[in-house]
């Protein structure tokens, strides 16, 4: 094959999997309605008195059906679950996913609760997470640093999505992060990444780091741009108290295989992988989704030590403490910055004594999301052209952002 012949061929393939074309977009949209959906259904069963095993059941169980209903007669086609259900309570910070055979978190009213869930389709990932307080309503707020941490998470994400577009840089989200973390008296969760999105790739090349850890700071961070039809999955954690992330006693669920080989010397070990890259492939999955819960618990041993599964372990910040996370899917389009998963906060349930007072930040979250083109001139014998051609955009784009 040519130069020339393998470039034509590369670019057809980037095509294919770029939101350039009509057709991803659509797989892209039709995953985050998906994801949306269950989301707010999860967030429902997040009743006092619920178990968070069965809630993230649940979730799973959600995924699976609405992804089964698209794309019938393409019996190829891959699609399913992207991050398996976690609902993750208080100062426990993520990836709560627990196994049948593991002690459940009985959800009481006044928790504050993080969920956290996506699925794709055809490889196109689309993710969210929310945080909200069990209970809470317009007539019995929230306040404290209940309040405090879900507005400033809620807040930074916002603003983070008005910096991800093309010709900002991830520095900017980073520092943008930590100014509204800061307007609450909260910190960043330490070291958690937004990865760019690729199809079948949920931690893709490009990176955006909040409140990097020392080792990160060492190591140093790559300064990315981001450009047109770049796909991220945005996602901002605070925390009330210091924002350092320990893993407590409880038992890691969720993995993603690595693509790596390595002969496995267990005959359950290599079952397991089997079985997990046929059902996943390259995504995060839960060791619940197993027929043989105590054979995918041994199987995932021998692959985790061998580096052949990246484990995602449950976090904890400090007893007492508050940890909220808001994730959204953005599509970085021509005119737009598309977010197309995340749900709007319900301001009237919380109340703070805090506020952002920076106006360049006040100003940045009061920014429309849409590029809006200019209007060309008028010229003889011809109408003006108007030339502001939106892309159809779900309303919660334009979210009322409470500064």
């Amino acid at each position: 094959m040519t130069d020339t012949a393998k470039t034509t061929a590369g670019s057809e393939t980037e095509e294919k999997t770029s939101i350039a074309e009509d057709l991803v977009v659509t797989k892209y949209k039709m995953a985050s309605e998906i994801t949306n959906r269950v989301l707010k259904e999860v967030m429902d069963k997040c009743v006092p008195n619920a178990s968070s095993i069965e809630v993230c059941q649940f979730g799973d169980q959600r995924l699976s059906e609405e992804t089964s209903k698209v794309f019938k007669k393409e019996k190829n086609l891959k699609k399913g679950i992207s991050f398996p259900t976690c609902v993750s309570a208080n100062n426990c910070i993520c990836h709560f996913s627990p196994l049948k055979s593991d002690p459940d978190y009985i959800i009481k009213d006044g928790d504050l609760v993080k969920i956290d869930l996506g699925c794709h389709i055809d490889g196109f990932i689309a993710v969210a997470a929310h945080t909200f307080v069990v209970g809470a309503t317009k007539e019995n707020k929230a306040t404290g640093r209940k309040a405090d941490v879900i507005l400033a998470a809620y807040n930074a994400a916002e603003a983070a999505l008005r910096y991800l577009k093309p010709g900002s840089n991830n520095y900017q989200i980073t520092e943008a992060i930590d100014k509204i973390a800061a307007s609450y008296h909260c910190k960043p969760v330490e070291g958690m990444l937004s990865y760019q999105l690729e199809k079948d790739i949920i931690d893709g090349e490009k990176r955006i780091i909040q409140n990097p850890s020392e080792q990160q700071k060492k190591e140093g961070c790559e300064k990315c741009d981001f450009l047109v039809h770049e796909v991220y999955a945005l996602d901002v954690l605070v925390s009330t108290g210091e924002g350092k992330p320990k893993e407590g006693e409880v038992r890691t669920t969720v993995y993603k295989k690595k693509n790596i080989i390595y002969q496995l010397r267990m005959k359950t070990s290599r079952a397991f992988l089997s079985e997990a890259e046929k059902r996943s492939s390259l995504m995060p999955f839960t060791l619940r989704s197993f027929d043989d819960e105590k054979k995918a618990r041994m199987g995932v041993v021998e692959c985790a030590k061998h580096d052949l599964m990246e484990p995602y372990p449950v976090y904890f910040e400090k007893d007492g403490e508050f940890v909220a996370e808001f994730k959204f899917t953005v599509l970085l389009m021509p005119n737009s910055t598309m977010k197309i998963t995340g749900l709007p906060l319900d301001f009237d349930s919380y109340q703070t004594e805090n506020s952002i007072t920076d106006e360049t930040l006040k100003n940045l979250l009061a920014l429309s999301l849409t590029q809006k083109k200019k209007k060309k001139k008028k010229s003889a014998g011809k109408k003006t052209t108007d030339a502001n051609n939106e892309d159809e955009e779900e309303g919660d784009e334009e979210d009322e952002v409470k500064k």
